[in-house]
């Protein structure tokens, strides 16, 4: 049905072919493209963890004393925060044995909210969230959602899901 390519449309991985894309009635290709996506966070459902600290993927800049805070306060919010203390590095534990054979491997559902941290810890007006909870069980689904929606207050957040849990949040449901 097109709903990952609409996505992508409105953050500009694709150009529009026909048609425009209005952001603030704005055409979005009057935008300079990297400040335009800037306002964006997305998590798609084939996110990546990538071969760094937990702090560093979530945070995907270089962590010192002035932002780990965010990353802590992100990780929380997308309900890893626990799991994350629970290992010996806590957050600057290695993710992936990649380059470290002691790097942690986190379950399918620990990943995902590792990215969905990455969402909260930025700032941005517009979050696209593609099947964000597919690795999830129900009660972590309920929780993220619980989070989502305190988390994403007085912004526009786009849910493409299969899921019904995720449209009766909704204001607005497009099929």
């Amino acid at each position: 049905a097109g709903k990952t390519t609409l996505s992508k449309l409105l953050m500009r991985l694709y150009d529009v072919t026909e048609g425009e894309i209005l952001y603030n009635g704005k055409n979005i290709s009057e935008y300079n493209l990297i400040s335009y996506r800037d306002r964006f966070a997305s998590v798609f459902q084939d996110y990546r963890i990538f071969a760094m600290t937990v702090a560093e993927n979530v945070l995907i800049e270089e962590v010192d004393e002035n932002n780990i805070s965010r990353a802590r306060k992100a990780l929380r919010q997308s309900g890893v925060y626990n799991k994350i203390l629970s290992l010996d590095e806590k957050e600057n534990s290695i993710l992936t044995r990649e380059f470290d054979d002691e790097g942690v491997l986190l379950s399918g559902g620990e990943s995902q909210k590792v990215t969905i941290a990455r969402m909260f810890a930025k700032d941005f007006d517009v979050a696209i969230l593609d099947e964000p909870s597919s690795a999830l069980d129900p009660v972590a689904e309920t929780k993220m959602y619980d989070s989502l929606m305190e988390g994403t207050k007085d912004k526009t957040v786009i849910y493409i899901s299969h899921r019904l849990s995720s449209a009766t949040r909704s204001d607005n449901i497009l099929v």
